[in-house]
C-alpha cells in the first residue's frame, strides 16, 4: 500500500478488497470447505446473510471513517483476524489444503488491515483504546456468526416447534 493513502480511502479499498474476497469464497466452494475443514455447520444462505451484513458494515465503516476511526479499524481488525484464522491457519493446519478465500485474504486483507492501522497512526487517529476497541471488535464481529451457526440447532434456539 502506498503510504499517502488516508485512512478514509484505505476504507472504502478495505470494502472493494472484501467484495472480491467474497466473490473468491463463492467460486472456490468456501461452504464444503467451512464443514469439511472447520466443522461449520453452514448453508448458503448463512454464507450469503453474512456476507450483506459484513457489505453493510463495509459502506458504513467506510462512510464513518473521516469522524470515527474506530469504525475502520475494527473492519481492519476483522479483516485481519479472518485472513488469519480461518484461512491462513486452517491452510497451515491441513498441510496446505486450499481454503476458498486464502488468496485475497493473504493478498488483500492483510496488507490493507495492516496499512490501515498504519494510516491511522500516521494521521494521529490511532491510541491504545482505539486499538484494543477495534481488536475486540473484529473478534466479536468474526465470532459472532460462527457462534451462531454453532447455537442455531440447540433446542433453546430452534423456532420450528
Amino acid at each position: 500500500m502506498t503510504p499517502d493513502l488516508s485512512l478514509v480511502e484505505l476504507s472504502w479499498l478495505a470494502m472493494a478488497a472484501y467484495a472480491v474476497h467474497i466473490l473468491e469464497e463463492y467460486t472456490f466452494d468456501w461452504r464444503d470447505w467451512a464443514r469439511g475443514v472447520i466443522g461449520l455447520p453452514v448453508e448458503w444462505t448463512d454464507f450469503y446473510v453474512t456476507n450483506a451484513v459484513v457489505v453493510a458494515l463495509g459502506i458504513a465503516q467506510g462512510m464513518l471513517a473521516p469522524t470515527l476511526p474506530w469504525a475502520p479499524l475494527t473492519y481492519a481488525a476483522l479483516m485481519v483476524i479472518n485472513a488469519v484464522f480461518f484461512h491462513i491457519l486452517p491452510f497451515v493446519a491441513t498441510r496446505g489444503r486450499f481454503s476458498p478465500g486464502l488468496v485475497t485474504a493473504v493478498v488483500l486483507f492483510l496488507p490493507l488491515g495492516i496499512a490501515m492501522f498504519a494510516a491511522a497512526v500516521a494521521e494521529g487517529r490511532l491510541d491504545a483504546s482505539i486499538s484494543v476497541g477495534a481488536a475486540i471488535g473484529g473478534a466479536l464481529l468474526m465470532a459472532s456468526p460462527v457462534v451462531m451457526l454453532k447455537l442455531k440447532d440447540k433446542p433453546y434456539f430452534v423456532q420450528r416447534r
